[in-house]
């Protein structure tokens, strides 16, 4: 089966408010569509993880990420653009009424135009961003490898797709738009 199969298989799965791992940069991910509530919700749940920590949306081309934020009040978007596609996730004004598990109840979202082949790939078939948080339990180390998200979650996600990290040895820098601040560092 081609990869495109794949891709359109797991976009499938998104579409119907499921839970897919996939490769990024550094990490597998798991994602979901962000405009699902019952997804983000499944998401959370699944990762233990709390709603006031917020998500990263990840998209194929900026177009995709930057609807979910107010650019008002950026002075530096020509810099924000320059770094994607790559391993930065920006912390941008959140557009009003974004769902706060997105945000984790803050005025702010985290975006990335991720470099990942695969998980590019992913979001143009799917159609828009998608939340990509790393694979694993709050707390513990996120999972490199395929074979690392089928022990953990094979019987919790809907649907792996197979790939591969592509070698950053550390989860994306987050910065923040408005002060240039680094949040986390790569």
């Amino acid at each position: 089966m081609s990869t495109d199969w794949h891709l359109r298989q797991a976009a499938r799965v998104l579409h119907g408010g499921g839970i897919v791992a996939h490769a990024t940069e550094a990490v597998f991910g798991l994602a979901c569509d962000p405009l699902n509530p019952r997804a983000l919700d499944r998401l959370l749940s699944l990762k233990a993880r709390t709603a006031g920590k917020g998500l990263i949306l990840i998209g194929a081309e900026s177009e995709q990420v930057l609807r979910y934020a107010s650019l008002s009040s950026v002075v530096n978007l020509a810099a924000i653009l320059a770094s994607w596609p790559g391993p930065v996730s920006w912390v941008l004004p959140a557009r009003a009424g974004l769902d706060a598990r997105l945000t984790g109840g803050r005025q702010s979202v985290a975006l990335r135009v991720t470099a990942h082949t695969q998980a590019a790939g992913l979001c143009r078939i799917f159609g828009g961003a998608l939340v990509s948080t790393s694979a694993n339990l709050t707390g513990h180390r996120p999972a490199r490898t395929e074979l690392s998200v089928r022990r953990r979650f094979r019987l919790s996600v809907d649907y792996i797709l197979s790939g591969q990290v592509e070698g950053h040895r550390n989860p994306s820098q987050i910065r923040d738009a408005l002060s240039g601040r680094i949040l986390r560092n790569a």
